[in-house]
């Protein structure tokens, strides 16, 4: 019977939600969003399709982020958007003879309660069990990190909503730290920087265009412009600006400055023995937030650690969680159950 059961990694993000199969990898990326009918609660669409539809709907629908800062922020709506993948995810008939196993991450410093509420909504979205496991540790077997080993490394994954910052050994988490700054913040700072300095309202999908289009956090990194358009907040007319990479540095550094802070704190807490295999290895980043053009220069500045952006950050975490329910032996998955 366990030949059926089908094995389902998810990172659950702020921004975007990521689901693995085992032996196909990430098969969905899509944002973390779901449009809704206010007066009868109606789910109309979820996903890149809800996305599409942000800044553009009547006003009796909305487009929202059911998870905030990595933590379910609406129940009802968190489980339809897992059962709507879930369902995605299993589209061979065989696979849905049995329910899927799912493993989970949370960011390092989730509360038990705030865990059990994502592992309700995963069962009642369809799982068979669900397993639950830290978004550093995902993030470092997805980069390649072999955490078994008594040896110190330090991930630093910026997801959407929060930045975990974690120094592993011995198959555990030493010392943490969540930051809830990584690239929404960043969004949010570019918006209202328009806003203060050109009288531009711009929506959310053009402050993310700007953040990976011209957007950097290091001096030198990048100059380069960019024609976007907006509302007059003086005329209330359409408008247009040139945006350059120079004019966003300085808001965009002073935004990931907490997670420097964040950093040094981590660096400051962990063992000695431990931050002497820190400066030898680096700090990996992981995350789709790490991509932000200068980030590894910035940290690398801040810290005098060598700064490595791990491959395809933005999958380290799925493919961590996949890497790591595949591992399991099913008396393993049953210990874990009673546990959790």
């Amino acid at each position: 019977m366990g030949f059926f059961r089908q094995n389902i990694a998810v990172d659950l993000g702020t921004a975007t939600i990521l689901v693995s199969v085992e032996n196909k990898g990430v098969v969905i990326k899509e944002p973390s969003i779901v449009a809704i009918k206010d007066a009868s609660n109606k789910i109309l669409a979820i996903g890149e399709e809800a996305r599409s539809l942000m800044g553009r709907t009547p006003f009796d629908i909305s487009t929202v982020k059911p998870i905030q800062n990595g933590v379910i922020s609406s129940y009802y709506t968190t489980m339809r958007m897992l059962k709507y993948y879930y369902k995605k995810a299993l589209r061979n008939p065989l696979k849905k003879i049995l329910k899927p196993d799912v493993i989970i991450c949370v960011p390092s410093q989730t509360t038990d309660v705030e865990k059990r509420a994502v592992k309700k909504a995963s069962q009642d979205a369809g799982a068979a069990r669900t397993f639950i496991i830290s978004e550093p540790l995902a993030a470092a077997i997805g980069a390649g990190i072999d955490i078994s080993k008594p040896t110190g490394n330090m991930i630093v994954d910026v997801g959407g909503g929060t930045t975990d910052i974690a120094v592993i050994s011995y198959g555990g988490i030493v010392v943490n730290k969540s930051v809830k700054v990584a690239g929404d913040a960043l969004d949010e700072t570019i918006k209202n920087y328009l806003k203060k300095t050109h009288n531009l309202l711009i929506g959310d999908r053009t402050a993310e265009q700007i953040k990976v289009e011209i957007g950097c956090v290091y001096h030198g990194i990048r100059n380069e412009s960019l024609e976007i358009r907006g509302s007059d907040l003086i005329t209330g007319l359409p408008n247009e600006r040139i945006i350059t990479s120079e004019e966003i540095l300085e808001p965009l550094m002073e935004a990931v400055i907490p997670i420097l802070d964040g950093i040094h704190a981590v660096l400051e807490e962990t063992p000695p023995e431990l931050a002497a295999d820190i400066y030898s290895r680096g700090i990996i980043l992981t995350g789709g937030g790490a991509m932000i053009a200068g980030l590894d220069e910035l940290i690398r500045k801040s810290t005098g650690i060598d700064a490595i952006i791990a491959d395809e950050p933005q999958y380290c975490v799925a493919k961590g969680c996949n890497m790591f329910i595949m591992s399991m032996s099913s008396k393993e998955k049953i210990e874990a159950g009673k546990i959790s």
